[in-house]
């Protein structure tokens, strides 16, 4: 395959200035792609024919070269190669011994299930059912980065970068895409991301659709209950319409349906043979003080008056067999016309995000990565993208062994339909 790595590289890397930076990332990327349980620098230069140590440390840690030129061309040439029913939002950790790693801090660890010393990145990855790759990555900084000058400084964090929350930096992310011209079908996102109003309010307001992971705990109102405005005396502040029955958390309306509504779904096939659950679809309004304020202020901002309805999405529920009441839920801002087959089949599609993370760590070296500066942790993973980008391709080629994606076209309705 090198005649097609060539290519590859030529294409990718042709931001990259100097000829002899682009024949090192085709080095590092052949380093990546060849067997060898260890993917840091010095032993991918003993494994390779051409492979010097010095020059790749260089390259990676010092050279100078803008890693996001890289990562847009790498989105503008796969998105339409993986045709991609949905952009995936989620995040990725890296256990890390001592504190001058870039970013590092004691936080909660995915890759250890439990509060570690670790760096975490956000990522945003366009997915299918049979191909996905990863567009966007945005290292997450602790907040006592935000104010340590002394790591700052020495592992050269930009002095504009500070602390983010994720779910803004998965924003920032899906920005930049849209302004390379690149916007998402569909983003679908974990509880993480989901059970944040805000972020499902920023979608909004960017003209995203999307279907997010919430937990049991987030409250909502019937989709037919009607909100009504206390008797107003004339003195004062006008009061604001309310509804008048409590919200209920989305666990307990579920439950409350029996296993009677829930319809069996299978999504895909699994290594292991079809995917099969029961699910419930129901409209209905997300409540609480955070949706409320927010859908007060758009009213407002568009120049109206709020009639104190929350806006209705879709409340997807799964209760598996052998459960006693269902277990995970989802909110979505699909059309009402949407089938439940479809809805099922989108929310679960963030599994090919779980794919990805194994590859690019497993196969690839993502968290391989030794050194300790803002400017390497960001090359590398551009690096580590592209190699994933590259098999991606050859995966999806027609002379390769494997079948191409049959997904030419989205299938989810677009914010206008």
């Amino acid at each position: 395959m090198r005649a097609e790595l060539a290519e590859f590289v030529a294409d990718v890397f042709a931001s990259v200035p100097r000829r002899d930076q682009r024949a090192k990332g085709d080095c590092y990327l052949r380093g990546l792609m060849l067997d060898g349980r260890r993917k840091s620098i010095q032993p991918m230069a003993e494994r390779l024919p051409d492979g010097n140590e010095q020059n790749l440390q260089q390259f990676v840690n010092q050279s100078p070269w803008d890693p996001v030129p890289v990562r847009r061309r790498i989105a503008e040439r796969m998105v339409p190669l993986v045709s991609p029913d949905a952009w995936a939002v989620d995040d990725v950790s890296f256990p890390k011994d001592g504190r001058m790693s870039v970013g590092v801090g004691h936080q909660y660890c995915g890759a250890l299930g439990k509060q570690a010393n670790c760096q975490v990145a956000v990522s945003v990855h366009a997915v299918s059912d049979t191909a996905s790759v990863p567009l966007q990555w945005r290292l997450f900084l602790p907040r006592q980065w935000a104010r340590d000058r002394a790591r700052r400084r020495v592992t050269g964090v930009p002095e504009e970068v500070g602390h983010r929350e994720k779910w803004r930096l998965a924003l920032d992310g899906l920005d930049e895409l849209a302004g390379w011209g690149l916007t998402p079908p569909l983003v679908v996102a974990d509880a993480g991301y989901g059970q944040n109003a805000d972020f499902r309010h920023a979608l909004d307001q960017r003209g995203l659709r999307w279907i997010v992971g919430i937990r049991g705990n987030v409250t909502v109102q019937p989709h037919d209950a009607v909100p009504t405005a206390p008797a107003w005396s004339g003195n004062g502040r006008k009061p604001q319409p309310r509804y008048r029955t409590p919200p209920l958390p989305v666990a307990e309306l579920s439950a409350g349906a029996g296993p009677e509504p829930f319809a069996e779904v299978t999504w895909r096939q699994g290594s292991r043979g079809p995917m099969t659950s029961r699910f419930l679809t129901v409209r209905v309004r997300p409540a609480g003080v955070r949706p409320r304020r927010l859908a007060q202020a758009a009213a407002e901002t568009e120049g109206g008056q709020w009639d104190g309805a929350l806006p209705a999405v879709w409340l997807l529920a799964e209760w598996p067999d052998g459960e006693d009441e269902p277990t995970r839920f989802w909110l979505s801002d699909l059309p009402e016309d949407t089938p439940v087959a479809a809805l099922v089949r989108l929310a679960k599609i963030r599994w090919r995000i779980e794919h990805d993370y194994r590859e690019l760590k497993h196969g690839l070296g993502l968290d391989h990565f030794e050194g300790r500066s803002w400017r390497g942790w960001h090359h590398h993973t551009t690096l580590v993208t592209a190699a994933h980008a590259f098999l991606t391709e050859q995966r999806l080629s027609p002379k390769a062994g494997t079948p191409a994606s049959p997904s030419t076209r989205s299938s989810t309705p677009s914010r206008t339909s």
